[in-house]
Parts: C-alpha cells; structure tokens; sequence
C-alpha cells in the first residue's frame, strides 16, 4: 500500500510556529541507539493506521507549544504559550526536549488545511494521549477524552476557519498514580519494577479529510473453518459496499453488500497466516451509490484462526487447528529516550524484528497498549500477541480507589480498536492480581465482545475458573499450573539478569544475576528444557521469558535498554527457543509429588538435631501430615497441612523398585518452594535453592545425591525450607528425564 504523506512544514507552518530548530533533545540517563535518528521536520511520518487508510491525510507531529498548567481547569491561554516540546514525545521523556513532569500541561500549534480539502469533512486524529485531554480548535472546545491508550477524534469542520491559520490546542490532565484508573507501570517514585511516567500525547497527530458519506470503521474476522472472511463496514448511510480482496496485485475475489451488515467475503484455498507465514491480503473497500463512489479506504487481514483443543489429555491453544507451542518475551514497550514512544517506526520495529531472530513466535504485550503501527509489524513479520489489558493500581503503596467504571470503558476501547489485527491472539484481563476486581464479569465482557480469540482471566494469580487459560509466574525457573478444562500458560518466568558496563540505566536486585555469557545462555537453555518437559508431559501450551529488553532499573533483558546489546549469542537463543517449540522431551516419577495425590511426610516446625536428614535419623517425635506444606494464598500451592511458621522440616521414607536402564544423570527434583530449600537425599545435599517458585518446577540434583539412591532399599528424602516473606509452601517428588 501507498499513501501520499503530506508534509506538514510545508502546509501548516504559521508566522508564530516555533522553528524546529529550536527544538534539542535532553540527555536521558541512557540514550537508544534511534535516538540520533529523530528529525524534528519529519518526526514519526510513516501513515498511522494501516488497516483504514485513505490518500490523503496531514502529520502534524513537531514542534508544538507548551506550557505547564495551574490545574487540570485552567482556561485556555491567550497568545503563545511560553515553551516548546516535540510531539509525540511525552513531557517526562528526553526527546520531548522538556524532561520534566507535570500534572496538566498545555499544547498548542498552528496549522493550514490544504484547499484541495474544501468541500469535505476534516477530522483531527489523537492516536492516544495520557490521561484527560481536552481539545479547543481556533479557541472551541470540541470534548474532553480519558484514557491513556486508547485513539480518539474530532470533527473539526465547523470549528475550522474558510482560510488562513487555525490553531489546536490541548489541556492535559495526568495523576498517573495518584489516580485509580488504567496506567500500567507508570509512577511518579520511579523504582524496581515500576517506571517513569508518561504524561501528554505520546502518538501521532493527525488530520484527515472524508467525504460527508463515509466509512468510520471496519470489522474483520476471519473463519478458516467456512474458507471466508467477515466484514462489517460501518458508515453514516446504508449505502453499498464493495469489497476486493488482493494477493499482491491480483485481485481474487470481488463480494458486495450493505453497509452495517455482515458482509461475508468468500477466500478459496486461503494462505493461513501463521509465525511461520505471515501472510496477509490486502483489501479495498468502496462505499457506493450505484456507481458513484462515495467513500473508498485500504485495509488488509490474515487468515488464522486460534483456538483451544484436545490433545493428549490436555487443553491446548491450537493456531489454525493444530497445536502450536508458543514462546514469547514480555514486552513492556518503554523507551530511555522516547518513554512509552519509540523514536522511529525503525526502532518500533526493531524489538519485533529481534524477537523474530531470537526464535520466539510470540509476544506478550505487558500492560501497555501500543500505537497501530506496532501491531501491523507483529501482523507483517510473523509474530502472536498476547495482549494485555493496561492495569490500574500497578505496585502502588498508597493505593487509591479502583476506577471501575474507567476500567471496563477502556477494556472494551482497547478491544475494539484493535481486533482487526491478526497478530493478537489472546486478550489478558488481569495481571498479578494489580487492582484485580469483578473478575468472572469481565471476562464475559471480552468474550461477547471478541469470541474469536482466548481470554486470560489473570496472568499469575488471581484464578477464577473463568476464560480460557490457566496462567502461572514462576521466577526464575518455569512452572505449569494443572487443569484439565483450561489451557495451561506460565505468563511469566527467567528474569536472568546480566548487566553489561555502559548500557545500563541504574543497577538493581532481580531474581537471578549472572556475569558472563556462557552461563547466561546455558541457563536460558536449562529453561528451554524445562519448558519442553512442561509441554511434553504436563500440558504446557505457553510460555513467556521476562524479558526482551531492560527497562531502567530491571536488568533482565535480553537487550540492553539502549538497544545497543544482544547480551547472548542471538544463533543460541534462537536455537533454545525452537527446542521448546519442536522437542519432545519425557520424565518418568520415581518419587510422586502431593500436586495431584498427597503423600504422608514427617515434619517438625522445631530446630531439629544436625542429622536431621540422615537415613537413620529418630524422627519418631515428628508430626505425619499430608503434602503439600503451605498456607492459603500462595500461588500455585497444593495446600493439604497449613504451615505458617517461619521454618519446616520434612522427612519422607520411599522405595525404589527398578532402577535398571535410568541414567542417574538425569534424575532431578520436581518441586515447588516458597521460600528457601535445601534437600537432602539419603544425607546427602541434593540441591540448595533460593528465593522461590509460583508452582511445581524442575531442579538438577547433585552426582553424590544421585549415586545415593538406594535400589529395591528404602531411602530417605528430607527438606528444611525457610520463610521470609509473602506466601509460603514446599512439596517435592524426584523424577527422570528421558528422550522417549
């Protein structure tokens, strides 16, 4: 597709326009490798919704006017405002040229609509702003829109001067957290997992000409089942609509129909589209009466589908009927320079672009929405999109009240403005339980909305028992939660950190810190096993690695936050990945877990003796309780006995039958801690693991612990796990791992 991009310096400059060139960008902490890129005469001018597009249309991103505010009522200014600031960068970012923040701020610019326009209606495009925006042309207030990340528009035609200069100007509203609606991980106290702020317009500006008859929308849904395509062309008449459909060039098929009806568009022996092949028809779309042609817009679709189905006694997400593994990074859509804007459609591009190299097949998108540009280059490169819903009270000590009725607005906002787009795939309500509220409604909101595609009720915790998935976080190991009515996903897991000298923004604790390369890939490679043994033989349908780059103070990315590193060999990462994706890899219990049947342990929450765990040991004064050990609340816990202390310890006589063919090598735990672990088999340490895990996860034992297994004896397994804070639970089994 090919659209005229007109450029704005040379239609809408006015006498009091500041010059670009006084535009300079602020230094950040760290800079992106883009930032050198950004022109501020042509700033982010690639057209900007690709599946609506018309001709004609005018950027009028720039050098606009700024000031800060007195409050979020303040009237509108007279004259000039007193600063500048580049658009669509936010106000806290570098390349805004301000890096500052403030409450309520001031936009202001002048422009000229083109005289090849007289005679049509001019709409005036807001691809998102952060939070409450009001808008005023030549001095009118035309509205006020909330909601940080979703697009909105105006109909200027009659608050629009016959010639000369108009004027836009724009009063944003911004509390970031001091509000209780949806902000993602935006705070005004910058630290640990949550981040700087985004206040103001943070997406192209635009206008556009239709005729007074027009297209206002389109909704596309693919059904590779029936070999069509559905359509629903919306419009302000009930005129005709005629639909093309195009392989490159080649126009295959020609359908008609109505407008604001179904319209349903025959697609022979289609091309699926899948990560594997993208591929993607193009659509010209006419409004008509009779064969005058009122209205015409561009668009394009991929035939997929994506489901949940049956398979080895499991629910699994099928992508166009067969099930496909899908691997992904968090991708949480920051930017040193940029904040929530990246500096360049280049740059936008470049972390899909990566993902694509190191063999993922899937993103998630984490609580953040992005501009329309970011999904058709996950629709064109080949790439599933988990998409998040933005949450409100992300992390926040101080908590205000939930906006509900903000939320549920804009949970239909972004579903609706975005489910066109074949990459996205599943729609994920909830995070971490983060101002998680009125769970079971709003999944039967998206499902009315969207049947096409999955929902995710909660990525790691809370669980409902409602939507399609089942989704655990484990750090850093993966983990499986267990279900046999909905699909299985680990939403979150890795978080290897390695940090590399100069391309830091500021250094942090994270879950794990490795320091050369070697160990970091063969790490990111033990977890691609794990991941392989969780589908093969638990059902695992998904998983996602924290994370594709760093983000400020998180170290855990596989790019730095400059975009300047790949910090492991991207052949190697690539190769880890598509092993989760294609191998099969099997374990075999020697020693169940209680996950699924409790078995009787010894245990005592008193400091035992120093041999404690050795095989001879007189545990006769210890309790007997069923696994697992744990108390309410804790992710992925199989509680059967409540331990609510700060120290268990736990004994567990087993017999071995038949160890004949089993290479001791690869024996290994199966277990899930929260928090501190050290087992014991037979006396011998067989693993000392820190922190904690979200569910059930796979441990490699030591040689001795191996060589310790008694055959056709009895043997002893014994565990001392330590509380320290938040939830708490440990059960463990021994498994092997074989390759048939």
């Amino acid at each position: 597709m090919k659209f005229r991009n007109l450029l704005f310096l040379a239609l809408a400059l006015g006498p009091t326009l500041l010059k670009a060139q006084q535009w300079q960008a602020k230094k950040a902490i760290l800079m992106s490798k883009f930032a050198k890129d950004v022109n501020p005469e042509s700033v982010l001018p690639e057209y900007p919704r690709p599946q609506l597009a018309r001709e004609k249309w005018l950027n009028l991103n720039g050098l606009w006017q700024f000031q800060p505010a007195t409050s979020r009522t303040e009237a509108l200014p007279q004259g000039n405002l007193s600063r500048s600031i580049l658009v669509p960068f936010a106000v806290e970012s570098a390349l805004s040229g301000v890096m500052e923040h403030h409450e309520s701020i001031w936009y202001r610019r002048k422009f000229k609509i083109p005289a090849t326009w007289k005679g049509q209606q001019v709409l005036l495009h807001f691809g998102a702003v952060d939070y409450e925006a009001e808008v005023f042309i030549n001095g009118k207030s035309l509205g006020k829109h909330t909601g940080g990340y979703d697009p909105f528009s105006y109909d200027i035609t009659k608050a629009i001067k016959e010639t000369g200069d108009q004027e836009v100007s724009v009063r944003v509203y911004d509390p970031t957290d001091k509000g209780g609606f949806p902000r993602g991980k935006q705070t005004l106290n910058p630290q640990g997992i949550m981040y700087t702020a985004v206040t103001g317009i943070w997406q192209t500006v635009w206008l556009e000409p239709v005729p007074k008859t027009n297209i206002s929308n389109i909704k596309i849904v693919p059904d590779i089942d029936q070999s069509v395509v559905r359509i629903k062309v919306d419009a302000n008449t009930a005129a005709n609509v005629e639909i093309k459909v195009k392989n490159g060039n080649q126009v295959i098929q020609t359908s008609n129909g109505k407008a604001n009806a179904e319209i349903i568009v025959p697609v022979k022996n289609a091309k699926l589209w899948s990560p594997n092949n993208p591929f993607l028809y193009d659509l010209a779309i006419t409004l008509k009466n009779g064969d005058q042609k009122l209205d015409a817009v561009n668009s394009y679709f991929g035939m997929r589908k994506i489901s949940i189905g049956e398979e080895g006694g499991f629910k699994k997400m099928f992508l166009n009927n067969k099930f496909l593994f899908q691997i992904g990074p968090l991708d949480q859509g920051f930017w040193p320079d940029g904040g929530y804007t990246a500096p360049t459609d280049e740059a936008l591009r470049y972390d899909l672009e990566m993902t694509k190299q190191l063999g993922f097949n899937m993103v998630r998108k984490h609580i953040k929405v992005e501009p329309y540009r970011w999904y058709y280059w996950a629709d064109k490169l080949g790439l599933m999109v988990w998409q998040d819903m933005p949450s409100p009270n992300s992390y926040t000590e101080k908590v205000p009240p939930i906006d509900k009725q903000a939320f549920k607005s804009e949970l239909s906002r972004m579903i609706e403005t975005h489910w066109n787009s074949p990459s996205i795939i599943s729609w994920v309500v909830f995070n971490e339980g983060q101002a998680q509220h009125n769970t079971a409604e709003y999944v039967n909101q998206v499902k009315s909305l969207d049947p096409s595609r999955l929902v995710n009720q909660g990525s790691g915790w809370e669980h409902h028992g409602v939507g399609d998935v089942l989704d655990v976080h484990s750090y850093p190991p993966p983990a499986v939660p267990a279900s046999k009515v909905q699909t299985l996903a680990c939403g979150e897991y890795g978080g290897i950190g390695y940090i590399i000298p100069g391309h830091t923004w500021k250094t942090g604790p994270t879950y794990i810190m490795i320091d050369n390369e070697k160990d970091y890939t063969q790490l990111y490679d033990n977890f691609a096993t794990d991941l392989a043994l969780f589908k093969t033989n638990k059902g695992l349908s998904a998983a996602v690695y924290t994370e594709i780059t760093d983000v400020e103070v998180e170290l855990n990315g596989l790019i730095t936050y400059d975009r300047e590193v790949v910090k492991g060999s991207v052949e190697k990462i690539r190769a880890s990945n598509l092993k989760a994706i294609n191998d099969q890899i099997y374990i075999k219990e020697i020693l169940p877990t209680s996950q699924e049947e409790a078995r009787n342990w010894q245990y005592t929450f008193e400091q035992p003796a120093e041999n404690w765990m050795v095989p001879g040991f007189d545990a006769g004064k210890w309790k007997t309780g069923a696994g697992g050990f744990g108390s309410p609340g804790t992710p992925g816990a199989v509680n059967k006995t409540r331990w609510n202390t700060s120290n268990i310890w736990l004994r567990q006589e087993f017999s071995l039958n038949n160890l004949k063919g089993i290479n001791r090598d690869n024996l290994v735990l199966y277990i899930h801690h929260d928090e501190d672990a050290e087992v014991y088999i037979n006396g011998i340490k067989a693993a000392s693991i820190p922190n904690y895990t979200s569910n059930y996860t796979m441990v490699k034992i030591s040689k001795e612990s191996q060589q310790a297994l008694k055959e056709n004896g009895k043997n002893i397994i014994a565990i001392h796990c330590k509380q320290e804070r938040g939830g708490q639970y440990i059960d463990a089994g021994i498994s092997v791992i074989e390759k048939k």
